[in-house]
């Protein structure tokens, strides 16, 4: 949004120099961009007389000038206008003054050996004009030494701030103004929005069809027009923002969508045919804009049609058909309210982007509809003469009104500043919104301020107006001598998991927190009767939920690694899995995939290159569980793991009722229907549900603890039942003397020959470790008897002889 000073002063009464005013908008939240000051370009160029003018010995187009400028004394300068003469006062420029036009900066220099110092200048070398027959001359009333900025008001500051899309009232000067004075820089100026009666009856009819896309329209006719080119004042203040005076017509309603954030639009009447419909474009529907292109319109799009067809793009842009030219006697003036978010779609379709839809986007003032066309049929016959018809209207000012709650205590807690109620309620009276009852007041904002909606933002106009640099400060110094860890136990989890994964030669994905509904339905979104958790508006139809299981997109980045030539893959990633529709329902997953075979190929070792198979799985799991402090030893393995695993070749790691993790192989069935052509094992660990470790009491060995007693091992083989898990052998045998046994591990299970139908032989090995003492003969004998009789009494086995 650019304005210039001279245009914001307009509507604000303010002594308050450029620096104060570009500071105090910064710091009520209109931040400035850039500032613009052509007069410090043209601070060294002044008035100076020409007091001789004699002509140059070695040139005959060549004059010898002895001027006199307010610095000091008289000055010889060579110059070849044609109009330089003694007695003239012009612009001069000193030596070491950059000349804009020519690009360059001037030295002390001798022309065909007469020396020059400094020069006159011309409009062409001043960039006012192409004008370069003759030097600038100017009135003799200028003093010597006037700024040539002042004499062509180029002293003018243009200003711009970087507006946030929330204030569209800040789009028109006036806006900024109203901000300005509420801050205490100056005193906001009224607005003569006085009715304009009409003295005949406008021949033009309205009539909405697309009522959502259209609230209010208002329009009039003006007839006896002269449009002809714009006053100079208009003129001025629209080049200094970067816009193209065009007409008297046009360039009053860019003037009122500048000054006021009012867009409006003038018809030639006599190019009208018939009454106005404003109804939803039909598919396909052609539209040639002012800016001289066609535009295929869809019915979302909201047109401003007559008998002939669409004249107009309602919020976006006029029509060539109906526009104003220099021919224009009659006109019909509209001042509507468009559905912001319908000009927003409209616009981004077709890439269009005027003043007109950069405000009606962004939501503008409903309720200054009528004031807006008043103000605008002022300047039309003020400017261009006629005679104003009578106001037609179709629909209605769209419901604005709404009233807010606000406890002036609740601004200190939101903002930490203790800001008296007495000024909270000036504050907000001064920024427009209407304030009743004491404490806690009740506060009904302007038409113009739509985006506030809560005491929140009331709190925000309240501090931003009183001073955000009246926020008290805070140390960053922590009283303590170590700050406190910013790591949560769950993040810190998650960083351990992924360094255990990585080191065992696993690569960290990060994949999409959406995917399919059918992969959703293949992964977990049926196993516990919940409903996927659906997008509103997904980037893609085929990424429409948010993922139950992290599985289905690793088991994709395998495919496509597959497909560029890496038949196996070890994927991992650590991130969140939605189980439901709640908060609650979110988990903090690590889950990895093993696809293909494990390991290369090795020319010792035929075997090296196998494919991955559910332990390797189970392997990733335990390393992921150890890194994060789970105590895997005294973890249980159950035959629950969810449907997308193989039903019998996978398992869950719990304590208990507390499930820490799965592994296995991905069902078959999911992967010959998602098209995976070769074995894909998997885990998933639930990082929310490993306990926290115990507190230290002190007594706890080091990591590296070597025992002074040696270990010894035991070995035995029990004949049990098919169905008994080796998990279940191995917690009996672990369990016959908890001080003792360091540890219990299966390295063999046959069926066959020699073993009865419906029964395996297990082979365990047992790890003893002394503690207090040397085990003897009988210790050894006597502990090898507890776990035959734990195993078999746990198991109904029998020890194998």
């Amino acid at each position: 949004m650019k304005f210039t000073l001279s245009w914001l002063k307009r509507h604000l009464e303010t002594d308050a120099p450029l620096g104060k005013i570009c500071e105090k908008l910064t710091a009520i939240g209109l931040e400035v961009e850039s500032v613009d000051d052509p007069g410090m370009l043209y601070a060294p160029f002044k008035v100076a007389l020409v007091e001789d003018a004699a002509p140059h010995p070695d040139a005959d187009k060549l004059r010898v000038l002895q001027v006199k400028t307010a610095e000091g004394p008289k000055l010889q300068v060579v110059c070849g206008a044609p109009n330089a003469r003694a007695g003239m006062k012009g612009i001069f420029a000193p030596e070491g003054t950059y000349i804009p036009g020519l690009d360059v900066t001037l030295k002390k220099t001798a022309i065909r050996g007469v020396e020059s110092n400094g020069m006159m200048v011309s409009e062409r070398e001043m960039c006012l004009s192409e004008e370069h027959n003759g030097i600038i001359e100017v009135d003799a009333h200028y003093e010597i030494g006037t700024p040539m900025a002042q004499i062509f008001g180029l002293d003018d500051p243009v200003i711009e701030i970087n507006l946030t899309p929330n204030r569209p009232d800040c789009a028109g000067v006036y806006g900024i103004a109203r901000d300005l004075a509420a801050a205490g820089l100056g005193k906001l100026r009224s607005l003569d929005c006085a009715a304009m009666p009409g003295s005949f009856p406008t021949p033009v009819g309205v009539q909405i069809e697309d009522q959502d896309g259209c609230k209010l329209f208002l329009g009039r006719s003006i007839r006896g027009v002269k449009n002809g080119p714009s006053p100079q004042w208009l003129q001025k203040l629209l080049k200094s923002v970067g816009l193209k005076p065009i007409s008297a017509l046009v360039d009053i309603t860019n003037l009122m969508t500048l000054d006021v954030c009012r867009p409006l639009h003038v018809f030639d009447a006599d190019k009208i045919a018939g009454d106005l419909v404003l109804r939803g474009a039909v598919p396909d529907e052609r539209f040639e804009a002012l800016d001289g292109e066609t535009y295929a319109l869809q019915p979302h799009m909201t047109a401003i049609c007559d008998d002939n067809g669409v004249i107009s793009l309602a919020g976006i842009m006029g029509g060539e058909r109906t526009k104003c030219d220099e021919g224009t006697q009659n006109v019909f003036l509209e001042a509507a309210y468009f559905n912001p978010a319908r000009i927003a779609r409209t616009g981004r379709d077709l890439q269009i982007s005027s003043d007109a839809r950069y405000r009606f986007e962004r939501g503008v003032d409903p309720a200054f509809t009528l004031a807006g066309i008043e103000m605008a049929t002022r300047l039309i016959l003020e400017l261009c003469g006629g005679e104003a018809g009578e106001i037609v209207q179709a629909g209605e000012t769209p419901q604005w009104e709404r009233e807010i709650t606000l406890d002036p205590a609740y601004t200190a807690q939101l903002t930490g500043v203790d800001v008296p109620a007495a000024e909270q309620k000036a504050i907000l009276e001064s920024l427009g919104f209407a304030v009743n009852g004491a404490s806690p007041f009740t506060v009904q904002p302007p038409a113009w301020r739509g985006d506030v909606e809560g005491k929140a933002d009331l709190a925000e106009e309240i501090i931003r107006i009183y001073g955000f640099e009246k926020i008290p400060s805070l140390s960053v110094h922590s009283e303590t001598a170590l700050p406190s860890p910013a790591e949560t136990s769950l993040l810190a989890r998650g960083r351990k998991a992924r360094a255990a994964l990585g080191a065992r030669g696993l690569n960290e994905s990060i994949t999409w927190s959406f995917i399919g509904e059918t992969q959703a339905r293949h992964f977990g979104a049926n196993d516990n009767q919940i409903a996927a958790l659906r997008l509103k508006n997904p980037i893609s139809l085929e990424m429409d939920v948010m993922r139950p299981s992290i599985l289905p997109n690793l088991i994709e980045a395998a495919m496509r690694n597959n497909a560029r030539g890496y038949p196996s893959a070890a994927l991992c990633e650590i991130g969140p899995v939605y189980a439901g529709t709640k908060p609650e329902d979110q988990a903090i997953v690590a889950t990895g995939i093993r696809a293909g075979e494990h390991g290369p190929r090795n020319w010792a070792d035929a075997n090296a290159a196998r494919s991955v198979d559910l332990y390797d799985a189970k392997a990733d799991a335990l390393a992921a569980l150890a890194a994060c402090g789970a105590p895997i030893d005294n973890l249980q393995i159950s035959r629950d793991a969810p449907s997308y695993y193989h039903p019998g070749r996978s398992g869950a790691l719990r304590l208990g009722p507390n499930v820490m993790g799965f592994f296995g192989e991905i069902h078959p069935g999911i992967l010959e229907e998602t098209g995976v052509k070769f074995p894909v094992v998997g885990f998933e660990v639930f990082l929310q549900n490993i306990p926290a470790p115990r507190k230290k009491t002190g007594t706890e060995k080091p990591f590296l603890h070597l025992e002074p007693l040696q270990p010894l091992s035991r070995d035995f083989a029990f004949l049990v039942k098919e169905e008994v898990e080796a998990a279940a052998i191995i917690r009996a045998a672990m369990g016959a003397d908890k001080a003792l046994i360091r540890s219990a591990d299966v390295f063999d299970i046959y069926t066959g020959k020699g073993i009865e139908p419906g029964k395996k032989s297990v082979a365990l090995s047992v790890t003893l470790q002394p503690v207090e003492k040397s085990l003897t003969d009988k210790d050894i004998e006597s502990l090898a008897q507890k776990v035959i009789e734990s195993v078999c009494a746990k198991t109904g086995g029998t020890l194998r002889q």
